[in-house]
């Protein structure tokens, strides 16, 4: 079939019933892939396309072919570019191929990537529109994780393969397929999950309607009144309204997993202070268990014993009834979330009935309650009642004390964040609307009591009104007298019968059932909270060998395990069954996480950090950080000691993870605010100008890969640690295409091992040509503000003679370009060299296409733990500290005497110096650069044992006036120093055999253009600049015998020496070839212990004024 001239092609399509269809291209031997294309007439109908290249995609295509709903389609309707249809050959260029199956089905695919086509504003790529599954995390509960294509996808050349590891997106699952799995999930029945009535609202309203309701809140009506009662009810609702607000807020910046306080704090403020109140949050409620189980247990009794049917005395019953009810429940909890739910709404019916009864009773006088206190709503009653009457030295604080607990619970919901639908919705809705509803019922009951209940009362019939002229109570109006009370003794009314709903409910026993359910409920969603929570704790790994309450079980991931430890801890506190030490460290204990989330509130807004978006917009970070204090404020108003209890165990737990440094990365607001105030305290820095007080030398150190010359990293480290920046420099060599994901993961891994061997640094690649270009960059580039390098900091080029002398002329022309820039330059010779990457075993933070192939098979001694893709690059603590440099290997060869010295001194600078001395030859001023270094050695623990001393160039007939004036020098910067000497003999000629050896160093490299006619030699000069003229030999001859003779001196004085700090020899550009400076600085620092060329930039770096 051939459509009208000018017409685009169709492609050939299948049944209409699907718009698109999934399938795998199977590719048979190397020929070309086949593509039917209905052409115009006259063109042929099947076109090759791929031809070779097709062999190099084999196993890489994933095809989609379009199928236009209507029937037949055109290239334009499924989206292919207009080249598509016309030119075959153009299909490549355009990262395309289709694909005939032979069943009349055409596919399209990507040339290098398996990312579905789909059909994308009318037009065909891989490129994909914004999805919600891109954005979850792998672990995400609501869905699978998918990953978009890389930018490697969309950028890279064709003839680049992007996906060395696999393909991109390879664990991906089709629409299709995605469609199947959640059905057959569905099928086998998933995780009961409850949304906010059921999951939040129930449990939230259960948890703060406790016993405080039935039994203690007339008794608080009557010490503090009715005015008070609601001040105090408002207080408490205060708080827990802020905290709800802050939780609201919290839980709508992103998906919520379980785990309730202890996430949403970990999540927020790190797991530092996440980790701590996630412990003892998990256990006030394990306690708390045990708290209600007691209440219960005491009611049970109590009615026991009204009908003498004590089963041994109160205080074993307590534990008997006690131990039976919290079998009950922790059965009920292991019996899944489900059969908790149900549970909790049975008692909800209960309790919503009891409080019912009681406001119905209210309406219903009796006249046998009357002398017991209850005489209906009555004015009188309530402007009596209305004012505070506070006996046995309680007050204001003491009754808000007793109170306070009945407002806690708002977490309840919380805590079960990992059962819920939505959690983002359902913890703001559900928590706010308990605080209240709650809140109302409190104010509710505090009016009706007040009204209809006066404050004492006989319970005596016979206490009626005889003398209307001193009795002037509310009683008295209504025709009793209980004018005797006041003498005490009596037993009814709000003051005296805890009770007293009881009498005026219209059924007694149901009031006693409300109890019941209100101690059972709070007692059954602590039960679950602490499993939960204590679960999510042992997820993160915060604290060692609580991993194994981490495991879940069933559907619903039920920690078993969790209930079981729970229930032996509610146990063990029910059998003590005293708990009124323990019970205010608990309320404490909520206390704290409560001011822990209004503060992650406040802290996050703070941090003013772009991910902090909550969809709960109704929250202020000043309303936050009031609740927070006003939280704190309340734990030591409740009881101080508790609360200094609570603060030290935060505490204590805070400093134990943050030494720990858990390997956990959440995007805490703590990282946001130390970011927020770097930056504001790099830009703040950049607003002053340098002060010669406040130099400190921040070094650029050119290290390679970090573990390659430890030495050289130590060594510096050890004086810039705490003092000044260190930056790892490394010149990457370009010696094919660079791959910039590798440059990437290479920069990380590098970074991770600096942190991970507690080495204060960033570690800086660059890519380049050669040495000097890639150093130019970075003397130019490192850094930001004031916190950029003023040091470059190099190793002795040992092998200098034996290589190409291309590398010397960069190596020098670096210093050079230091020293434009104005820095000081650092160069550390060992004699054995600083290099260790080419032994075995030391190259692990090399890639491994760049590690010497070779026979050698290394045994990892330890294995790192650490939870990322690339853990075997750092190698763990054990490896790096042994104090043995050889490894184990597969070879039968050991290490050579060469590489094991080398690998000894190459850790020379990480331990212990012991007692020794630094010998500084101070024979230039450099502006104190020289003196700066040692000084801040040895102020470090490494080096606290050495003693500087000094050596200087002098006149013999000055040496003690030069002495003297160098020891007023340095009292005056206060650097102290065990001794001065002034070299006399510095001008001293060598001896012969030194200069013998001398001119056999220099000799390969000289000139020599007497030998040779003039244009010959400055062509040659020219070619090779590096090479040394007969008339620079001349003009310098001077210097190089001071290089000499200074060595002969390093020998006689410093041989010693654990580390000897020099004056670095400077040569003028242009005037002095790089061969003879390298020639100057190999002969002075030969055959010597450490030794540190130093020349700072020529500014001042010391100061003798304050």
């Amino acid at each position: 079939m051939s459509g009208p001239p000018g017409q685009r092609p169709a492609l050939r399509t299948g049944s209409p019933k699907s718009r698109f269809q999934v399938d795998v291209v199977t590719e048979a031997g190397s020929g070309p892939t086949q593509v039917q294309i209905d052409a115009p007439s006259g063109a042929s109908g099947t076109k090759a396309v791929g031809g070779p290249g097709a062999e190099d995609s084999k196993g890489r295509f994933r095809v989609v072919g379009f199928l236009d709903a209507g029937g037949l389609g055109t290239a334009m309707d499924i989206g292919l570019p207009p080249d598509v249809s016309h030119n075959g050959d153009e299909v490549r260029s355009d990262s395309l191929s289709l694909h005939s199956t032979g069943t009349g089905h055409t596919h399209v695919s990507d040339s290098h990537s398996n990312t579905y086509y789909l059909r994308t504003f009318g037009h065909n790529t891989i490129d994909a529109v914004p999805n919600i599954d891109f954005y979850r995390q792998t672990a995400a509960g609501l869905g699978d994780k998918m990953s978009r294509p890389s930018l490697s996808e969309l950028h890279d050349e064709l003839d680049k393969e992007p996906f060395e590891d696999g393909l991109a997106n390879g664990e991906e699952l089709s629409g299709a397929e995605e469609a199947a799995a959640m059905a057959a999930k569905e099928a086998k029945g998933g995780a009961i999950k409850f949304g906010w009535v059921k999951g939040v609202l129930i449990r939230c309203m259960l948890n703060i309607w406790g016993v405080m309701l039935f039994i203690r809140m007339s008794w608080i009506v009557g010490q503090a009144g009715i005015g008070l009662t609601i001040a105090i009810i408002f207080m408490a609702t205060l708080v827990t309204t802020i905290t709800g607000l802050s939780t609201s807020a919290i839980a709508t910046n992103g998906f919520v997993r379980g785990g309730g306080a202890y996430y949403l704090i970990s999540r927020s403020l790190g797991p530092e202070f996440g980790g701590s109140i996630g412990l003892i949050f998990a256990f006030a409620n394990a306690v708390a268990v045990a708290m209600y189980v007691v209440g219960f247990a005491e009611t049970v009794v109590e009615m026991l014993n009204d009908v003498d049917a004590l089963m041994t005395d109160e205080l074993n019953d307590i534990r008997i009834v006690g131990t039976l009810t919290v079998i009950l429940l922790l059965g009920i909890s292991v019996a899944g979330m489900e059969w908790e739910a149900k549970a909790q709404i049975v008692l909800l019916v209960i309790l919503l009935g009891a409080i019912a009864n009681y406001f119905i009773g209210t309406f219903l006088p009796m006249k046998d309650k009357e002398p017991k206190g209850f005489f209906g709503y009555n004015t009188a009653i309530l402007l009596e009642n209305l004012g505070p009457d506070f006996r046995d030295e309680e007050t204001f604080f003491s009754v808000f004390a007793i109170f306070f607990p009945a407002a806690t619970g708002i977490l309840a919901g919380a805590n079960i964040s990992g059962d819920l639908t939505d959690p983002q919705s359902a913890i703001p809705k559900g928590t706010l609307l308990a605080i209240v509803i709650t809140g109302i019922t409190y104010v509710a009951v505090t009016i009706s009591t007040g009204a209809c209940i006066v404050r004492d009362a006989t319970g005596d019939h016979n206490d009626t009104v005889s003398d209307t002229i001193n009795c002037t109570d509310a009683a008295c109006t209504l025709g009793y007298d209980f004018s005797i009370c006041k003498e005490g003794g009596c037993q009814y009314g709000l003051m005296n019968d805890f009770q007293v709903m009881s009498l005026v409910s219209g059924f007694g026993p149901l009031i006693s059932a409300g109890i019941f359910s209100a101690t059972l409920s709070s007692a059954l969603a602590s039960l679950v909270s602490a499993p939960k929570v204590f679960q999510a704790l042992c997820k993160d790994n915060i604290y060692p060998g609580l991993g194994v309450f981490a495991k879940g079980y069933g559907k619903n991931n039920e920690p078993l395990r969790g209930y079981v430890l729970t229930f032996f801890i509610g146990l063990a506190f029910i059998l003590i069954a005293e708990l009124n030490v323990i019970a205010p460290i608990i309320s404490n204990f909520f206390l704290a996480s409560y001011a822990l989330i209004n503060f992650s509130v406040f802290h996050a807004s703070l941090a003013n950090s772009p991910g902090w978006r909550p969809s709960f917009k109704y929250y202020n970070k000043w309303v936050s950080l009031t609740g927070a204090v006003l939280c704190c404020v309340v734990m030591f108003v409740i009881n101080w000691w508790a609360a200094l209890v609570t603060l030290l165990i935060v505490l204590a737990l805070y400093i134990y993870v943050s030494y720990k440094k858990p390997d956990v990365n959440w995007g805490s607001s703590t990282q946001a605010l130390i970011y927020n105030q770097a930056l504001t305290h790099s830009l703040h820095l950049t607003g002053v100008e340098d002060h010669v007080k406040n130099f400190r030398p921040q070094c650029l150190v050119m290290s390679g890969f970090p573990n390659s010359r430890p030495a050289l990293v130590h060594l510096v480290h050890s004086f810039t640690k705490n003092v000044g920046l260190m930056v790892c420099g490394h010149v990457r060599m370009l010696v094919r295409k660079p791959n910039f994901k590798d440059l990437s993961q290479d920069h990380a891994r590098c970074q991770r091992w600096l942190h991970k061997k507690r080495i204060k640094a960033f570690y800086s690649p660059v890519l380049s040509d050669n040495l000097r270009h890639g150093t130019q960059v970075l003397l130019q580039a490192s850094g930001l503000g004031r916190l950029k390098p003023n040091t470059l900091v190099m190793g002795f080029k040992n092998n200098w003679s034996d290589g190409d002398m291309r590398d010397v002329e960069n190596y020098i022309n670096t210093i050079h370009d230091a020293f434009d820039l104005q820095f000081g330059v650092v160069i550390l010779r060992l004699q054995d060299g600083l290099d260790i990457s080419h032994i075995p075993g030391q190259d692990e933070l090399q890639p491994s296409q760049d590690r010497a192939a070779g026979g050698v098979k290394e045994v990892l001694v330890t294995v790192s733990l650490a939870k990322d893709s690339d853990s075997d690059s750092c190698p763990s603590k054990s490896t790096s500290n042994q104090s043995s440099p050889l490894i184990m290997r597969d070879s039968k060869s050991p290490l050579s005497l060469t590489d094991q010295r080398l690998l000894e001194n190459s850790q020379q600078f990480k331990k212990n110096q012991g007692k020794g001395t630094i010998d500084v030859w101070w024979l230039f001023d450099d502006g104190g650069l020289t003196l700066l270094i040692p000084y801040l050695l040895t102020n470090k623990k490494k080096w606290g044992d050495c003693r500087i001393r000094v050596f200087i160039g002098g006149k013999i007939n000055r040496i003690d006036h030069d002495r003297r004036a160098m020891a007023t020098l340095l009292s005056r910067f206060r650097i102290d120093f065990s001794d001065i000497n002034v070299l006399g003999d510095i001008n001293t000629k060598p001896k012969k055999h030194n200069k013998l050896s001398f001119k056999e160093l220099m000799e390969p490299y000289r000139l020599k253009e007497d030998d040779m006619e003039q244009d010959a030699a400055e062509r040659l000069k020219a070619l090779e600049p590096w090479r040394i003229t007969d008339n620079e030999l001349e003009l310098y001859k001077a210097k190089t015998n001071r290089q000499i003779r200074l060595n002969e001196l390093l020998k006689e004085h410093s041989s010693n020496a654990k580390l000897i700090v020099m004056s670095m020899p400077l040569a003028r550009k242009g005037a002095v070839s790089s061969a003879l400076y390298m020639c100057w600085l190999e002969t002075l620092c030969k055959e010597l212990p450490a030794l540190l060329l130093v020349r700072g930039n020529h500014q001042s770096v010391l100061t003798f004024y304050s």
